[in-house]
């Protein structure tokens, strides 16, 4: 896997200092190897953290490596994405969706949230 300076793993030891205690929103990408939608969506997923250097975070988590935190923010299907402020979820986008779509999603959600993307 290439490399994206705002690209990050987070696992459940280190899930509340990366995520919950960021300064900056962080978006969580709750995904497994074995899940094709997920192998779908990652490329993209990775390209876009470029986009939002500065605005977003984007952090993976592989839910297979990891079961608390996926069971404590009640993620039942994969791939979820879940966006975080402040410590609180602010956003939740299920399912593989085209790169414009997930990008309006994003852009949408942190607009809601007074979070500039311009």
């Amino acid at each position: 896997m290439s490399t994206h300076a705002n690209l990050i793993h987070v696992g459940d030891q280190d899930f509340s200092d990366k995520v919950l205690q960021s300064s900056t929103p962080v978006i969580v990408d709750f995904w497994a190897a074995w899940c094709g939608p997920c192998r779908m969506i990652a490329p993209h997923y990775e390209r876009m953290s470029d986009d939002y250097q500065g605005k977003l975070v984007f952090a993976k988590m592989d839910v297979d490596e990891n079961g608390n935190v996926p069971r404590q923010y009640g993620v039942q299907a994969i791939p979820t994405l879940l966006v975080f402020k402040g410590g609180q979820v602010i956003g939740r986008l299920v399912g593989a969706s085209q790169p414009a779509k997930l990008k309006a999603d994003i852009d949408r959600i942190l607009a809601e949230n007074g979070v500039a993307t311009a």
